[in-house]
């Protein structure tokens, strides 16, 4: 086993550990794990702080995924063909949403870094299904179901760009199955007609045991 790439695997962890919303919520005096869904992705923070944050947390957390496919391969000498890109990538992956500086306890739900490690090995997979995304989100109103569109177009665009089964179309499948694993909540309350839509609420409340939230009352919900 190549030493320098095993540790690059470490580096990658380390890096998807980063905890990109929470550090801005709590510069912002909210800990997001209490408000909203709990989540620490640019979701929630969009929700409870507001848009320039929600992107500002997107775009960190995507290049949480970009760094390791693109840096480390050539810092630990690997070749950009080999598996090491997307076991680097994985490991990202899994920092963000079991992020070690906060012991293993939720993070994200993967989307963003995972479309960065997309976007830094196929671009032309990755841009797809930020497209479908985009179109789906704008439509519906609906980060949840936007995300899960995008990560079946992620597998399309991944077979357009391989043309073949191939290692990478493979974790692109199984990476896609992750977020709808980690969107399974999101899922059921798409069903129940439940899942809130972008702007309908800023959601400040706390959650509950059920680990959901009600909306505060009064001016916090328009603003």
């Amino acid at each position: 086993m190549n030493f320098v790439a095993a540790l690059c695997v470490l580096a990658a962890y380390v890096i998807g550990s980063f905890p990109t919303a929470l550090l801005v919520g709590k510069a912002n005096g909210i800990d997001l794990r209490t408000v909203g869904s709990g989540n620490l992705g640019a979701t929630n923070v969009l929700r409870n702080i507001g848009w320039k944050a929600g992107l500002m947390v997107y775009v960190v957390d995507t290049l949480k995924g970009v760094l390791p496919v693109v840096a480390l391969p050539r810092l630990s000498g690997v070749e950009q063909s080999s598996s090491w890109p997307i076991v680097f990538g994985i490991a990202a992956i899994v920092g963000h949403v079991r992020p070690i500086f906060l012991l293993g306890k939720s993070g994200g739900k993967g989307v963003a870094t995972a479309s960065g490690v997309f976007l830094g090995m196929a671009p032309l997979a990755a841009g797809i299904a930020f497209v479908a995304f985009m179109i789906t989100t704008s439509i519906t109103k609906f980060v949840s179901l936007g995300s899960l569109i995008g990560a079946v177009a992620l597998v399309g665009g991944m077979w357009i760009h391989e043309r073949a089964i191939t290692p990478l179309l493979i974790v692109t499948a199984c990476v896609a199955a992750f977020v709808f694993f980690t969107h399974r909540d999101n899922i059921k309350r798409l069903r129940n007609g439940t899942e809130r839509k972008i702007g309908r609420t800023k959601a400040t409340a706390p959650i509950d045991a059920a680990g959901s939230s009600t909306p505060a009352p009064g001016p916090s919900e328009t603003r």
